[in-house]
């Protein structure tokens, strides 16, 4: 159920090491005005739509089914949320979940951690953040990497999910200012990736900069709030536990991010204990190219879960299998602990998936 895609000998080891291991997830939820830009993402139908994703997202990640949410999961232009591959796998295995707000118009309605971010600006104007709250969403990234390494133990690992709609964007606008050819290659959560868009938004908001810059100017310039917290986390959890990132275009892009830091930092990183994880949807992507983008950033594996919705007896899920949705909330990096841990396959994975959705769509009735 767990396919390599680069970085053959080490992704095996880390994924032997962990194998039977209980995780401990971290979900990082951040905003970037990006998301607003009409028609750059699908996570949501309008704008309004899209600056509630991720604050229900949060509340159906906690909680689950509930008859009356504050906020009601937003309706999508096809499918369901990824949520509900993540809540499905947290239930079942009953895996310790810590929410993060990194930077959201309005908080979430659940218990979280608020690490004094903010929602980010568009990244045209080349000014997403002021450099200070960078900075401190890097040290509190370092803080809780700490943290949530001793929770996890030595010999288990974390995962570090996210929910920023119109990350992929910002995911591109920080590869290509790091230097990394990501043009063309990025994913989207459409089923045909809208690469000429994302490539002129980029393109304005990298027009305004003197680069090179540092690494958190390049995020306070184009980025968005979940990145450097990300990067942080990864960076010092990985000195004593396992790290997943479970995502794909975003994560790949936090991962070319953690290197540059190391490299401007003079860091020791052990990127033996750090691999991206998303669902198949993601790396085998016919409008993206996830694994050649993957092959620009050395030293950390790309991995994916198998599992599909080909099967499904809901649309919902089906429309996964034409492109739609594909990732978010760490659902492939979960559904690939579901098969570290348990041994969890395509029937168990479909299953538990189905069996939450039946029951939010019951309770909508």
């Amino acid at each position: 159920m767990i396919q390599i895609h680069t970085q053959s000998l080490q992704a095996q080891h880390w994924l032997e090491r962990h194998r039977g291991k209980l995780p401990v997830f971290a979900c990082v939820l951040g905003f970037t005005d990006t998301c607003l830009i009409p028609g750059i993402s699908a996570a949501g139908k309008t704008p309004e739509d899209r600056q509630y994703t991720a604050i229900a997202d949060a509340e159906f990640l906690a909680g689950g089914v509930r008859l009356q949410p504050d906020y009601p999961l937003p309706p999508l232009i096809a499918g369901a949320s990824p949520v509900y591959i993540s809540r499905a796998i947290v239930a079942a295995l009953d895996l310790p979940v810590h929410i993060f707000n990194a930077g959201l118009p309005t908080p979430p309605t659940v218990p979280h951690i608020d690490l004094g971010g903010m929602p980010a600006a568009c990244l045209t104007t080349g000014a997403a953040l002021p450099l200070t709250t960078v900075e401190r969403l890097y040290r509190q990234g370092t803080l809780w990497g700490e943290k949530l390494a001793a929770i996890a133990g030595e010999d288990s690992y974390m995962i570090v999910g996210e929910c920023v709609v119109g990350g992929t964007t910002t995911a591109l606008s920080l590869l290509t200012g790091l230097g990394v050819d990501a043009l063309g290659k990025v994913n989207s959560s459409h089923p045909v990736c809208n690469h000429q868009q994302k490539a002129e938004i980029v393109d304005r908001g990298l027009a305004v900069l003197k680069l090179p810059l540092s690494p958190w100017e390049l995020v306070a310039a184009i980025g968005d709030p979940m990145q450097v917290v990300v990067a942080g986390m990864a960076i010092t959890a990985s000195r004593s536990c396992g790290v997943l990132l479970a995502g794909g275009t975003q994560m790949l892009a936090v991962a070319a991010l953690i290197q540059a830091i190391g490299d401007d930092q003079g860091l020791e990183i052990d990127m033996a204990r750090i691999v991206v994880g998303t669902t198949n949807w993601v790396a085998n992507d016919r409008s993206g190219d996830t694994v050649a983008l993957a092959r620009l950033i050395p030293q950390i594996p790309l991995i994916s879960t198998k599992l599909s919705f080909a099967k499904s007896q809901y649309p919902q899920l089906q429309v996964y299998e034409q492109g739609f949705v594909k990732e978010g909330v760490g659902a492939g990096g979960l559904a690939i602990a579901a098969s570290l841990y348990q041994d969890w396959g395509q029937v168990q994975l479909l299953d538990s998936i189905e069996q939450l959705l039946a029951a939010s769509l019951a309770a909508a009735r």
